[in-house]
């Protein structure tokens, strides 16, 4: 009896191994350096836009040179800009969100098969 418990729990011990490295491989192409780094290039150029057009319109208002351009275009292209971004943000924090869901997930349905198993256990 001592026997078949230790290799069920040996058992366990495996499976939790495999499923934990299949985790670790998936937390690694989603949340890896790759996606950081693409991150921070799509801010910096937002961020460059938005300077440039400060610019251009600083140079229209304050130095009078006569840019070709509607007065209002900067700020029309400015809230654009900062749309498209805010957008882009809250579509990287529902993907963020739904793996965070997928994993409690799993975590819960873990625990009520350990639970289930343990109750078998305690039972015999």
């Amino acid at each position: 009896m001592i026997n078949n418990d230790n290799q069920q729990l040996r058992e366990e011990l495996e499976r939790f191994k495999k499923e934990k490295e299949k985790i670790r491989t998936l937390v690694g192409q989603i949340g890896g350096k790759n996606t950081q780094r693409r991150d921070k290039i799509i801010s910096t150029i937002f961020i460059i836009a938005i300077i440039i057009l400060f610019i251009v319109d600083i140079l229209r208002h304050i130095l009078h040179i006569n840019i070709p351009l509607p007065p209002l275009f900067s700020i029309e292209i400015g809230i654009l800009l900062v749309s498209v971004k805010i957008i882009w943000m809250m579509h990287q924090q529902a993907k963020v969100n739904h793996f965070e869901f997928w994993i409690l997930n799993s975590i819960e349905f873990r625990l009520n098969d350990i639970s289930n198993r343990i109750n078998k256990i305690i039972k015999k």
